[in-house]
């Protein structure tokens, strides 16, 4: 692999725990619909693919399908929510600011590909002191597409100004993987995220346990 210029991750199950936010602002909006709440751990199994889905998911495991008809106002209730869910430092998986810091004194670009949506995102990186980390960021309605489309990690790494030989995706599930075959570039699957089935089953160029053991892997690959 030539010089590597720019490393893109996901956020949910990469660098944060974002699941027990999640599932406070799900359950407001549940309780909202007279639905019952559900757990964490339901969430973990739903998110990935957008807060539209999600929501889809979560309505779905509660009851009747949402009306079509108030998508719109459920969803923009939703977001309402999640900005108003403060987020806990503990979210952030250990090792990651450091590991950050690390791979920026190496002077490399940062950027993220997320499917949350943008404003939450913004919100989400500004409470966590996560947003100083990442020169590009695209939220799931960024553009017209979002993961598991290449098109989303591209803009991202146009942004960076990467090439395809000199960028790495890093994330935990099967979007993520997805996503960096269609941009073209080498995908590192952490194995502690939200996968929808076995992290090794994915398809990732290599696997990592902790985030601390991120630059080590970057190396690895740059050998091959």
């Amino acid at each position: 692999m030539p010089q590597l210029q720019a490393v893109i991750f996901d956020l949910d199950g990469t660098l944060i725990d974002s699941a027990p936010d999640i599932t406070g602002a799900v359950n407001k909006l549940l309780t909202r619909y007279s639905r019952p709440t559900i757990g964490v751990e339901q969430v973990r199994g739903m998110v990935g693919d957008g807060a539209p889905i999600l929501l889809r998911r979560a309505f779905a495991a509660t009851g009747a399908e949402i009306d079509p008809l108030a998508s719109d106002e459920i969803y923009q209730t939703f977001l309402d929510y999640y900005e108003q869910q403060p987020s806990s430092l503990d979210s952030i998986f250990p090792g990651v600011p450091e590991t950050l810091d690390l791979l920026l004194a190496r002077g490399l670009k940062l950027g993220l590909c997320t499917n949350k949506p943008e404003r939450v995102t913004t919100e989400v990186l500004a409470q966590l002191d996560l947003a100083r980390y990442f020169e590009s960021v695209a939220g799931g309605d960024t553009l017209p597409v979002r993961k598991p489309d290449g098109g989303h990690v591209s803009w991202v790494m146009e942004r960076l100004g990467a090439s395809k030989d000199g960028a790495v995706m890093v994330g935990d599930n099967h979007n993520d993987i997805a996503a960096a075959r269609g941009a073209g570039i080498p995908v590192i699957a952490v194995s502690y995220g939200y996968p929808h089935f076995p992290t090794a089953e994915m398809g990732a160029d290599a696997i990592i346990d902790h985030f601390t053991e991120l630059p080590a892997m970057l190396d690895t690959l740059a050998n091959r």
